[in-house]
Order: structure tokens, then sequence, then C-alpha cells
């Protein structure tokens, strides 16, 4: 093998013993999964019926005689969403999967054929009926779903991690790592005699690979993209949000060993490290998504993870417009803020849509422009080609080295930037901010948590104040209306639906008080049958205090339409 094996007592074929690494991977095992039936066997199949039938009104249908099981389930699963609507989101993931279950017996003919039919075991739904269609997705819940493969992998898995050289096989590209695994893997089943046929075997490599490359029972959750977020509670509760709306999965890890070990290697990847002595821990995936990893003592329950997911699609004030986040004057208004080099402040709560929005705005900054990013875990996602993204590192095993938030804003200011972006201010680098922001460096952005547009301004005096320097209120409230230009709330409400409810000017100072004037609102007015929030987003009819700045980089008449 191209990684090497090492000598065992139930190999047949002499393999040589390698002097590698010892197999590190020794204590991961896949998700056990958890799959009553539905308790609601009657309402499922009423649903599976609605969905057949909607499916034999469809001229666009294709002739279920020549597909495969697993070919009419990703069609099923589909269509029963396109057909159900909003009924099927109100389901349960196993509800969810009945129906999808009961559409495809409704509809799959078996072909006639000399060879022994595939048992339902053996055509175990994938995981594309409930989570989407990927092909990744679907053959890892299959070997989760199947009871026979998953005492198999057991099985095999601390065998083949026994004859690997762990180290070597991760220098492997996927597709050779891929081919030698099942080589082992197909020795292995003989050895224990284990009856999997070959969409088995060739699933069960592919979770035994996402144990070792990827981030195991996670794989399949961070591959659906309707996934927003993904929380780990301790070994055996995982919540994702989708759609705006938390639902518990049944994917469930081993022990909370299992879960250490995923933490572990995440951290790993960006050269940090979680353990007793460093319990919480802020982190990234490749891909971009941010993760936060807490474990005990300080979390009581076990280790828990929480990602919040990269977007593979890009959004842009566009889609927010069309998906009804804000209004199309109110996406018109923030283009021409952005352009016109506003100082701009978000707002919202956790998980509202912070970083999103903030993303969306910085996509209409000029390309000629020189930005530096300044974030505790980088995530965001800027086009520009000129920008220099900057990222705080905790401190060593010492207590030394640690490189903050503030450091970073201060050293910024050394590199000539045009526009200086931080993720979220949530410390005293909200002194440096505002005096960045009052010393030429306009057009600048960042996000911070607060629940209404007035306690933004309220949480960055407090910030300010734990510098640590005695400055005056007044002084601190002065240089906070001189810095800000615009401020946007951003609210995820219970629908599940995230609106901009805010976009409130700074306009100056007045006495002792900050003075201020919302250009947009969002009015509630109700919901409807579905439990969609209803309102209106309504622009108060005041000229904009940043007119003459719009002005100044002729987008007045731009402004001014948009207000129409």
């Amino acid at each position: 093998m191209g990684f090497g094996r090492r000598s065992n007592d139930h190999s047949d074929n002499g393999s040589a013993a390698l002097n590698g690494a010892q197999p590190v991977m020794a204590s991961f095992g896949g998700a056990e999964t958890i799959a009553p039936e539905s308790d609601d066997k009657t309402n499922c199949a009423e649903l599976a019926e609605r969905v057949a039938d909607g499916i034999a009104d469809r001229n666009d249908a294709p002739d279920f005689t020549t597909m495969s099981r697993a070919d009419v389930a990703k069609y099923s699963a589909v269509i029963t969403e396109k057909v159900l609507g909003k009924t099927y989101f109100r389901l349960n993931l196993l509800e969810q999967r009945e129906v999808v279950s009961n559409v495809v017996n409704r509809l799959y003919i078996a072909p006639v054929r000399d060879e022994p039919e595939e048992t339902d075991d053996d055509a175990e739904l994938p995981i594309a009926a409930v989570w989407g269609t990927n092909d990744r997705m679907a053959a890892t819940e299959r070997i989760l779903s199947s009871s026979s493969v998953t005492l198999a992998r057991n099985k095999v898995q601390p065998v083949l991690f026994e004859r690997i050289d762990i180290s070597a096989a991760l220098t492997l590209p996927r597709d050779e790592l891929t081919r030698q695994i099942s080589d082992i893997v197909l020795e292995i089943s003989h050895e224990e005699k284990l009856q999997l046929n070959k969409a088995e075997q060739e699933d069960l490599v592919k979770v035994l690979l996402d144990e070792m490359l990827g981030l195991g029972p996670l794989e399949p959750l961070l591959a659906d993209e309707t996934i927003n977020d993904i929380m780990v509670n301790g070994h055996n509760q995982v919540y994702v949000e989708r759609r705006g709306k938390l639902v518990l999965t049944d994917v469930k890890f081993r022990d909370d060993r299992h879960v250490m070990n995923v933490a572990t290697r995440i951290v790993s990847q960006i050269g940090r490290r979680v353990d007793e002595s460093s319990p919480l821990v802020d982190a990234r995936l490749e891909d971009g998504s941010r993760v936060n990893i807490i474990i005990p003592p300080l979390a009581i329950d076990g280790p828990s993870i929480s990602i919040r997911k990269f977007s593979k699609k890009k959004i842009t004030l566009d889609v927010m417009e069309k998906t009804q986040n804000l209004s199309p004057a109110m996406a018109s208004v923030l283009r021409i803020a952005s352009r016109a080099k506003l100082n701009i402040l978000i707002s919202g709560g956790t998980g509202s849509g912070k970083t999103t929005l903030l993303n969306a705005m910085s996509q209409m900054i000029d390309h000629g422009d020189r930005i530096v990013t300044i974030e505790d875990a980088a995530e965001l996602q800027l086009q520009q080609p000129h920008v220099v993204r900057l990222e705080t590192r905790p401190a060593n095993l010492e207590g030394q080295g640690a490189i903050t938030m503030r450091d970073l804003v201060k050293n910024a200011l050394r590199m000539r930037p045009d526009r200086i972006i931080l993720g979220e201010v949530r410390g005293s680098e909200a002194l440096d901010m505002l005096q960045a922001m009052n010393t030429g460096h306009e057009g600048s952005m960042s996000t911070v948590h607060a629940n209404r547009p007035r306690e933004a301004l309220t949480r960055l005096e407090n910030m300010v104040s734990m510098v640590g320097v005695s400055l005056p209120p007044k002084a601190v409230r002065t240089q906070i209306a001189a810095a800000l230009d615009i401020i946007i709330q951003i609210s995820r409400m219970r629908d599940g639906i995230r609106r901009i409810t805010h976009i409130m000017e700074v306009v100056g100072m007045e006495d002792d008080i900050v003075t201020t004037q919302d250009l947009f609102t969002f009015d509630y007015t109700g919901e409807d049958a579905a439990g969609t929030i209803q309102g209106e987003f309504k622009y108060t009819g005041v000229r904009p205090h940043f007119s003459t700045k719009a002005e100044y980089f002729g987008l007045e008449r731009a402004l001014l339409e948009a207000l129409r």
C-alpha cells in the first residue's frame, strides 16, 4: 500500500510493520443514529399520497421503471419539499423521512432480474430525503442508518487504524487514499466474515475517510447548504439551524472523548489548542466557517462546539432585497452609504446576520481601496483585490504572546489603510476604532451586539470606558458622534427571517446627548396563517444628513431618487 500497513495477526499476506506514526485517529468513531418510526404514520401516509398524486399530474415526471431506488429517493425528496411547501418544514426530521419513504414506496418499480432484489435495508433512504441531494451526504446517512453497516464499521475501524500509518495516509490525495482504504476494508470484511454488499462497502469507506480527513459525524451537516449553524451540546445532542429554526438532528457522537477529538482537530489546523488550561477557543474551518469551542470544566454537560457555517452562496444586497430582508429603497441607500465612505456600525443580536450584512455592504467598496480587516476568527469574505486580513492570537502556555484586537487596530493604522473593517467591536478596541474613524479612515465598518440602535451607542460608550483612561462622558460621546455616520439594526425575528429594522443616522451632539434620526424603520403589523411576520419597511421622510457627503461623491441624485 502507498501509505503502508502495520503487521497484525489477522492479515494473511504477511505485511511488514512500518515505523510510522501511531494511529492518532483510533479513538474516532462515526455517529450513532436513532431512527424510530414516526408516531403519526396516518398523517405521513396521507401527505405521501398527496405528493404521489401531485407527481402523477406532472407532465415532466420521469419514467420510474428505468430508475434505481436511490434515484427515485432523490427525486422524491425534492418534489416532496415543493409539493408540501411549509407543511413539510413543520414536520420533524423523522416525519420528513417517513413521508419521503412512503412516496418512494409508491413510485419505485423494482426491475425484473435473475439476481436477488435489494432488501429495504440495502436500499436505505439516503439523507437527501431530509438534508438535500448531495451524494456524499446520502452515502454518509445510509451507513449511519443501517444497523448492520454500523456494526461492521465498529469492527472494521479499530482494525483499520492498527494496520495503517495514519501520518503517511494523510499525505495522500483523497482518490488514492480511497482506493487503498477500500482494499483494506474489503480484506478486513472477509477476515471478520462481514456480509456487506458493494454499496455498503463504498459507504463505509466514505465515512471512514470522513473520520480520518474531516470532522466525522459533522461532515454531512457541513455539506448541507441549507444549514446555517451546527450546535453540538455534548456527545448525544446535535442541533442545527435551518431557515431560521432550530432542529434537533439524529446525529450523535460515541462519547465526549469523540467530541474532544473533533474539537482538537479543528483548533490544531490554525495553530491553537483546547485543553484544561485553555478551555474555550475561537477558531475557523478551512472553508471560513466560524467555530467556538468550550469544554469542561466550563461546559458542565460535556464539550460544546458551535459552528457558524461559511455560506457558499454570495449574499448581496440584491439577494437580501429579493428575500425581503430589507426594502428596495433601503438597499439603494445602503449602497450609496458604502460608496460615499460613511462610517457604518451594524448592530444586532447573536445570529441576527450582522456579518452577512457586513459582507454584503463591503461589496460596494471601490476595488482601488486598500482594506485592512481585523477579526478574532477570520470569516469576512471580501471580494476586493487589495485586502489585508489580520487575526488575533491567544496567549501561549506561559500566558505570554497574546495579540488582541486593540493591538491589531493600532498596527493597522500604520499600514496605510483606506478602510478598516472590524469583524466585531467588543472591548477596549472601541476607542482605537473611533480614533481611526476620526483621523481620515473614512468608510470603516464594524459590528456590535445590541438590541436597538441607541443601545449600540451606549455599548460603545461603555466599551471605551474599559480602556482605563479617564475621559468625561461628554468627550466620549463627542468622539462617537463625530466618528459614526450610520447605525444599521438587524434582527432575526421569531419566524426565523432576518430583517433590517432600523437605519439610523448619527447627526451630532446636543448638550451631552448624541442626536440621531431614523431614516427607515420596520413596522410590525401581524402574522399570516403560516406564522410569517407581516410588516412594512417605512421611510420616515427626513432628509438624510449625509446627503452633503453623497453630493461630494456624485451620488446625491441617486440618493434622492431612492427616497422618492
